[in-house]
């Protein structure tokens, strides 16, 4: 049984799958940081008022119904973030694929798939481009 269950982790890329989770959760971690940290009181010194996750409009005399959309803001910041970190680590890490030329064209008179080398269809026998 234990053989079988180091077959599946290993055949299943559920190993792989498991250290991306970890690291994941780790960059999550760095990057909530950088944003708290660094970013919003940057964006906090800008914007009249300061703590502008705090930001509320009341919907009542008490301040206990509003609408917090200073909340929504800063998630909004933090995805932004998040999403930017992960773009430039996946473009660093994770290789371009090349494009395959077309190996085959259609004639413009009969529509026919002929290969791209070909100069004369092999069904009409029109020249191709």
């Amino acid at each position: 049984m234990l053989k079988e269950f180091k077959e599946f982790l290993l055949k299943q890329n559920a190993l792989a799958l498991a250290i991306g989770v970890i690291i994941g959760a780790g960059i999550g971690k760095v990057v909530s940081s950088i944003a708290d940290n660094v970013i919003n009181p940057i964006i906090g010194q800008l914007l009249p008022g300061g703590n502008w996750r705090e930001a509320k409009i009341p919907l009542s005399r008490t301040t206990e119904n509003a609408i917090s959309y200073g909340q929504l803001i800063g998630a909004i910041v933090d995805f932004v973030i998040i999403a930017l970190v992960v773009f430039l680590i996946a473009r660093t890490f994770i290789p371009k694929r090349e494009e395959k030329k077309p190996e085959t064209k259609e004639c413009a008179q009969c529509r026919e798939v002929i290969p791209i080398a070909a100069t004369r269809c092999k069904a009409c026998t029109q020249p191709v481009a």
